[in-house]
This record gives C-alpha cells, structure tokens and sequence, in this order.
C-alpha cells in the first residue's frame, strides 16, 4: 500500500487516483530518461536554446522553439535590425536556428530581438524565450534583450545550505530601502543583509526576481523567465548578493512562478509562434479567468523542458537554495482553487490538474536531484493531501507549504471580535490543524496582506494612533494593546503554526503601512513602495520594541530549535483566563491573551518535576512592556496527586516561556 494512504486511512478511497498520479509521474520520467538519457539533461534547455556562444567556431548558435511559424531571423543594432541578414532555418522537432560570427559584430552590449512571421502570417518582433538580460529604454519603455557578461567568482564554496529549520525572511529588492524609487541588489547588500543577519533570519525568500514588464504585478505576470529583473540591477549583482548571503551563513530562496505568465505579447510567450496556443493551453483553458494572464499547457515536453530548465538555471548559474513556488493551487486544479475543499473528492475526484500534477513532482525530483538540501515551498491553500511527502512516499516533493490560513484567521477575529470573546480553544485548534507529517511554514502576515486596501497586522491593531502615539514619551492604551497583541500573535503563530518561521520585511518591527507599487491609482507613487528604516532606527519610537521582540524571540528558535520537534503537547487550555500553555522541544511556553486577568500563583501540570528558569517573557521593558516579572526567579514544581505543577505569575497579554533546570 501507498505510505500516505497507510498514514492516513480516509485516503483508501482514492488509492486508485493516487496509485495512477503515481504512474502517470514514472511514466513520463522513464520516456524523457529514454530520450534523453536523465531528468537533468532534460533540463538543459537553457545550455541549447537561446544565445550560445562557440568556442571553436567563434561565433554564437541561436536557436527558438517555434513549431508553427512561417520564418523567423535574429535581429540586432549589429545588423541594423535588418530581418533578412540572419534568417533562421528549421532543425526538427519545431526547433529554429542559426550560426552568428564574431565578425558580425554581435557580442557584449549588443541589443537584439528576434524576428518572427507566425502562423497567423502576422509579423512582429519577440523577445528570445531563454534570454537573459533585458533592458527597458526609459524615453520609450521598450523592452529589448541585451548581451552582458555574467561571469562571476564565487567565494561560497564553505557554504552549506543545509538548514534544519528555515526561518524566512520574505522581501522585495524593490522597496526594501527608504528612498521613494526602485532599491537594488548592492543597496540590498549594504543595508539589509546586515538588518537580516542581526534579527536572526536563516533564509531570505526574495519576490519578483523573473523579469515581469509591469512592476506593480510585484513580479507575479513575468514575461521573461530565464532573466532577472534589471530594474534592480545585473546579473552579477544579483549573483554578489547570494554570494554575500551565503558568507553570511543566509540561505536565499526564490519566488518562482510557473503557475502562470503574463498575457503581453510584444515582451511574453503568448502567443509566440503566431498559433494560438505554442507554451500555454488553447481557446479559454489558456487563459486564467482570475489573474489576466495565460496557463501553460503542462503536458507539453517543450513547456516541460523549458521549465524544467528554467529551475536547474537558477539553482546553478545563481546558487538559489530552494524555491518558493507560488500558484501552486491554481497550477492544481482547472478551476484554479475556487471552489470550497471540503471533501477528500475535491482534492482527487474533481478537476484535477494532471499534468500540472506530473511537472510539479518532476520538479521537485529535479530539485533535490541537483542539491539534496534545496527547500521546496509551496503555495498552496488547498490543503492536497501528500503535497509536502515525498514522491516515494506517494506525494508531491514539497519540503513544506505556507500556512495560508493563519493570517486570514488573526485578521477575522481582529475585524469581528473583542478581545475577551477571543476563543482559546479555537486559537489552538486553528493553529495546530495540519496534515500529519507534512510540514507548514508559520507566519502571521505575509506580503498579501500588507498590500493597498488591506492593512498590516499592526495596522489592524492599533490604526491611527501609529501616526501620533509611537513616541516613547506618549502613553496611549491603544499603541499598549496593540504591541502586547502584535508579539503574542507573531510567536504564537510560530509555537504552535508550523515547522518553519516567516516574517514579511518591516513587519519585524509593526511597519505602520501597506504595501502599494506606483500605478495609475496612486499618480506613479512610490510613498508606499519602500520601507520606512528610519522609525525603527529611532530610538524615541516603539518600533524598537517591536524590533528587539523578534530579535530575541528568534534567538530562543536558534537556541532551542523548539520548531524542530513536530509534536506540540498541550498542557493547559483555559478559556476563562484566555490562557494557552503547551510544551515544544524542551520549552514550555505560557501564553496569556486576556485583556485584564493577570492571575497570581497561576498553576498548571507540567510532564517534569525540577526547577524551571524563565528564559524569556514578552513582558520586558525592551519590548514595550511593563516589567511585571522578575527573569532571575527560579520555579520549582509543586506535587499533586502524584503530578508535576507549576506556580506563576500569569501576566495578560504577555508570553513567558520555561526551561526546566538540569
């Protein structure tokens, strides 16, 4: 019997569904292992298609995949953008191509495009599928691949990115410095690496790397696949980045996006040969009734190798450790998740995705095919069954999935209840309710919920008053509630959520507003594309606070790796005191989110006797709190009935977590 269907019997029913996913995956992989000898050369396309140079011939071979157009020729300020000058000729299997000398004049600096008369007899000027760099001339905005080098000396080599337990820092190159304009990969390196590094973040999740021709889609409609964004920098710069992260001892995931691509057609893949259809699905399946963009045709070997290659591309010509892939519901299923999963046969019976199904586990194999380590992270609010198992296991490959639901649920009880109708129960049952042996990345806001329309969690909490009442010299009862809250939300989430840890940039320290690119809307402004450093600099703001909350709450994880320990033992849930005690690793952790029940002489089983050290509370004066609790205070276990408790000081809207002494 299939692992997943033995570790959990509700899943019987589907054996055959899973068994056949199963088959239709070895399948596949045994013809692309026949025809071209291993699921890695498969992925190669990027070392054949697109620009390569020869040694020997000096010179470079350009070759397209473009089955059903008529003509195609390489084009370029070398040639005067002359269509007749380098005229591509068929090779097979829908593949183009031609040989450009040394002599041409073609080389570094040279911009260029391809020519191409379609199917439909239209002619127009693409950009290459596999390109690599692409500027945009800012008198015309026009897009146009140019030839730069990207050759880089690495000095990681003493890097592991084996990391047990991921805490994420998920951020944008964009609008991570103050300025009102686009940050870049050397601003990035200067001024928050450092930040990240300090806080206590192991990984960063970087968004909107893939080249997209509109920077409001925050890098979600990506043109150009095999390029990075050049809005933030080069190559090499990029590459100077993960190379400054990984000496760091930082790992460096990358928001990857094959869930979908952007509808242009003058800078994406749609409708590239002039057929229709060519990378993506035809008629209506291509595009996507809720994004504005086009779905690719999965079953495709070309869009399989494309982007296949596109994955082994990043993870060696830049050294990403892992990947984020987002979309990863819409890429399941043919109603792209927009119906309610609330039976097994929504997640196997009803318009699934199959060949969607196959790539993401030849993905997965691939990656850890090329580095054992690599974190693979999806995006998926589904909930599929077996996503983050292992394909031998009967799953997908996934090392872990984003735990989408936590920040909606902070969000609906803060917009529709009091404080004290809060239920504990709840909160617990919430955030522990996850697949059995697969793994979740807890967070409490991630960059969807900060954007324009929304607020942020601490914006949700204390509104306004983070406009005047942030001063370390003004009292306000509100600003109070607002950081207890934000702290106990944050490592909450993180006990009892999940695996792994993420964090979206600002929120560390309760950034006060959303997040909103330059459009129309807002007359091309970036005053909310950017985060605001300099109020968590100040040390006359309460941002500090927040800031050094995080700082130490990490440095528990890095001490205890309390995440590490998959079971949460639950010790006391008390709805009257709006308490939550449970144990992890070898921590007890004692969260109090009532308004005003600060209990004296508070007692709860623990499952040792001894003395217990409180080695940390969210109740200090570093924190913006009220120093309630004295940390030197030694606890020692009281018996009864033959049981371990113990007696504290239970503070509201504080967190206090034990360690018993040995």
């Amino acid at each position: 019997m299939i692992q997943i269907i033995k570790d959990d019997p509700w899943l019987a029913p589907y054996e055959g569904e899973v068994s056949n996913r199963i088959k239709r995956y070895q399948s596949l992989k045994a013809r692309i292992e026949k025809d071209f000898g291993s699921l890695y050369d498969f992925a190669d396309g990027h070392h054949y298609f697109g620009i390569q140079y020869d040694e020997k011939m000096k010179g470079w071979h350009y070759r397209e995949w473009a089955p059903e157009a008529q003509a195609l020729s390489f084009v370029g300020d070398f040639n005067n953008w002359d269509n007749q000058a380098h005229l591509l000729k068929r090779i097979g299997y829908g593949v183009w191509e031609v040989f450009i000398p040394e002599t041409s004049g073609f080389g570094i600096g040279s911009n260029y495009k391809l020519w191409l008369k379609g199917k439909d007899g239209k002619e127009a000027l693409k950009i290459p599928a596999y390109a690599e760099y692409i500027v945009q001339d800012p008198s015309t905005n026009e897009f146009c691949p140019q030839v730069i080098s990207t050759d880089f000396k690495w000095t990681d080599q003493k890097f592991s990115n084996e990391i047990k337990t991921p805490i994420i820092y998920e951020c944008h190159i964009g609008m991570a410095q103050e300025k009102e304009g686009v940050g870049t990969y050397l601003e990035f390196i200067k001024n928050n690496l450092p930040r990240i590094k300090k806080t206590g973040y192991n990984c960063i999740q970087i968004m909107g790397i893939h080249e997209h021709p509109y920077y409001g889609s925050f890098g979600y409609h990506v043109s150009n696949f095999f390029a990075s964004s050049s809005r933030f920098g080069t190559p090499v710069e990029l590459k100077k980045l993960i190379d400054t992260a990984h000496n760091m001892g930082i790992s460096v995931i990358m928001d990857v996006v094959h869930s979908h691509s952007v509808k242009n057609i003058v800078e994406g893949l749609n409708n590239f040969d002039g057929s229709g259809h060519h990378y993506f699905h035809e008629g209506e399946r291509g595009n996507h009734p809720y994004w504005d963009s086009k779905c690719f045709d999965y079953g495709k070997t070309e869009v399989q190798r494309f982007l296949l290659s596109n994955i082994r591309y990043w993870l060696e010509e830049f050294h990403f450790d892992g990947f984020r892939f987002d979309g990863v519901t819409s890429m399941l299923y043919h109603h792209h998740g927009h119906i309610t999963f609330d039976h097994y046969d929504k997640y196997f019976k009803d318009g699934i995705e199959h060949d969607a199904e196959v790539y993401l586990m030849l993905a997965n194999d691939l990656i850890h095919e090329i580095k054992p380590n690599t974190l693979s992270i999806a995006e998926d609010m589904s909930g599929m069954p077996g996503l983050c198992r292992s394909i031998a296991d009967g799953g997908y490959g996934f090392d872990y999935r984003l735990a989408m639901g936590l920040p909606d649920y902070w969000i609906k009880i803060l917009k529709h209840l009091e404080d004290e109708n809060w239920n504990v129960h709840e909160i617990y049952k919430t955030l522990t309710d996850r697949r059995w042996a697969e793994k979740n990345i807890s967070y409490a806001e991630s960059h969807d919920q900060a954007l324009v329309g929304d607020k942020t969690l601490a914006f949700w909490l204390m509104d306004k008053e983070m406009y005047t009442s942030m001063s370390k010299k003004t009292p306000s009862l509100i600003v109070d509630r607002g950081m207890a809250l934000h702290k106990i939300i944050r490592f909450i989430s993180m006990v009892l959520g999940g695996d792994a840890y993420m964090t979206f940039i600002g929120n560390e320290f309760g950034h006060p507003e959303w997040m909103d690119f330059p459009r129309e809307g807002n007359d091309w402004s970036y005053k909310y594309a950017r985060r605001q450093w300099s109020l968590v600099d100040n040390t006359e703001l309460k941002y500090e606070y927040l800031n050094n909350f995080e700082q130490d709450m990490l440095a528990v994880q890095t001490e205890y790796d309390f995440l590490s320990e998959p079971k949460v033992e639950e010790l006391n849930i008390d709805q009257d005191n709006h308490t939550i005690v449970i144990k992890r690793g070898e921590l007890i952790f004692v969260f109090n989110l009532s308004p005003h029940h600060s209990v004296a002489n508070y007692k709860f089983y623990v499952p040792n006797a001894g003395e217990y050290s409180l080695v940390f509370n969210s109740d200090e004066i570093q924190y913006g709190g009220f120093s309630r609790l004295d940390s030197k205070t030694k606890y020692n276990t009281i018996s009864k009935n033959g049981e371990a408790y113990l007696s504290i000081y239970n503070v509201n809207r504080a967190v206090q977590v034990f360690k018993i002494n040995n």
